[in-house]
């Protein structure tokens, strides 16, 4: 794999490839997600890009029905709420991240536990293109 800095930009860059990256530490083996550029574990500087599994599950969650102008703009509002939640992922570090396919006007349908896959979704067009992590049921 290429040789990237470990700052935000290497990581946007690996989720527009579809890449779910973290960093691991070569003295200890600690993953972090989203990748940092030193271990807090054992205090090394010597990391390692990590390509994650994707795989998950479900430890907490909330329904958002009042978010933030870019989550109105897609159609998310008080009759049309959406789902963010922590995922376990199956290297062992949690992380927030929207939760897709579930029913976010029925909260109690969402079960934690629930297996998880990760989701890149694409936003936007041109210039203002993005890719944003989200999980899913697998």
């Amino acid at each position: 794999m290429e040789e990237r800095p470990f700052s935000d930009i290497s990581y946007r860059k690996f989720l527009e490839e579809e890449k779910f990256m973290g960093s691991r530490c070569r003295k200890c083996g600690k993953i972090y997600v989203p990748p940092r550029r030193f271990c807090l574990e054992c205090r090394s500087e010597d990391m390692e890009w990590h390509e994650m599994k994707g795989e998950g599950e479900l430890a907490a969650y909330t329904c958002i029905s009042i978010g933030p102008s870019f989550m109105v703009e897609e159609g998310y509002d008080r009759k049309n709420p959406y789902c963010t939640g922590v995922v376990t992922l199956a290297e062992g570090p949690r992380m927030v991240a929207r939760i897709e396919g579930v029913d976010a006007r029925d909260p109690e349908s969402i079960k934690i536990g629930t297996p998880m896959k990760v989701e890149f979704l694409h936003r936007g067009e041109g210039e203002k293109a993005r890719t944003f992590l989200a999980f899913r049921p697998a």
